[in-house]
């Protein structure tokens, strides 16, 4: 996880963090995804309003990357094995019926 210093925000965002993965074919980590968080700025060009104590207050929005394209990419480097098969990890096995292990046809 890394908290990016304010010179590489983007304009709505005031504070943003990137998730770094490990790619062995870059030998090095690169970022997956991120999330920031952009307080009002994005609720006040949307007119996003809720109400508390009879008073309409504007919103704080969070936004972030969507995990799968980049991670699948992560997976499939660090989980594949010599014979082309790829071991899914644990924690997704879950999300996979149980599969252990994706095989080429």
């Amino acid at each position: 996880v890394v908290q990016l210093c304010t010179g590489d925000l983007n304009d709505p965002s005031a504070s943003t963090i990137d998730i770094e993965t490990w790619l062995p074919s870059q030998n090095k980590y690169r970022e997956t995804h991120s999330a920031s968080t952009t307080t009002d700025f994005q609720a006040r060009r949307l007119n996003l309003r809720y109400k508390k104590d009879n008073k309409n207050t504007f919103c704080h929005c969070l936004n972030a990357t969507a995990i799968t394209g980049r991670v699948l990419i992560a997976i499939l480097e660090n989980f594949q094995q010599k014979d082309g098969t790829v071991e899914i990890p644990k924690v997704l096995r879950t999300y996979m019926n149980k599969i252990k292990k994706i095989s080429p046809k």
